[in-house]
């Protein structure tokens, strides 16, 4: 089951079915879904995602996935799951553009990182970034992911694949998932 986290400034917590707007509206924003997945979907392909968040992921404790939250308010979206892509673990975040400038996206991708190498026991996170999105390259940089290669997807765009591995200078892995703060 997915825990909740908290860090400085935000609270990450499993998704709740009052989300689903403030979900839609996130991945509707195409200045945040341009750089997911595909890229941007129709209202109705993000509702659905919505849902399967609830009847697979969730249902099915497949990997973790959480509501973003500043102030009470939903400002993102981030997972960290197993992936063939990298063969092994990979974050995944989102912030709306209200929160972007501001630090919180560092924030978020450490606690993600944090609670990859502590909670989940692992000894490498991996990133994938579309190679036009320097806002997040710059920002994984900053935090110690390094290049690892490129995928050329199949309309000619290229992927970045990035990682980071547990080094000394990381917090220890611990119960409260490595710096943290884990929510009973």
């Amino acid at each position: 089951m997915t825990p909740t986290l908290r860090t400085e400034r935000l609270l990450l917590e499993p998704y709740i079915p009052e989300d689903e707007e403030g979900f839609v509206a996130l991945f509707q924003d195409t200045t945040v879904s341009q750089w997911m997945g595909e890229g941007p979907a129709s209202e109705a392909a993000d509702r659905a995602l919505f849902g399967r968040i609830f009847t697979k992921v969730y249902a099915q404790d497949l990997f973790d996935v959480w509501a973003v939250r500043r102030n009470g308010l939903l400002v993102g979206h981030a997972e960290i799951k197993p992936t063939d892509v990298v063969g092994g673990h990979e974050i995944i975040y989102a912030l709306a553009p209200a929160a972007w400038g501001s630090g919180l996206g560092t924030e978020l991708a450490e606690a993600i990182v944090a609670y990859g190498f502590g909670t989940l026991g692992l000894t490498k996170v991996h990133a994938t970034v579309a190679a036009q999105n320097e806002a997040s390259l710059t920002l994984l940089d900053r935090i110690g992911f390094e290049y690892v290669r490129d995928i050329e997807e199949d309309d000619g765009s290229i992927t970045r694949v990035l990682a980071r591995r547990l080094t000394v200078t990381d917090k220890s892995p611990s119960p409260d998932g490595g710096g943290v703060k884990r929510c009973l």
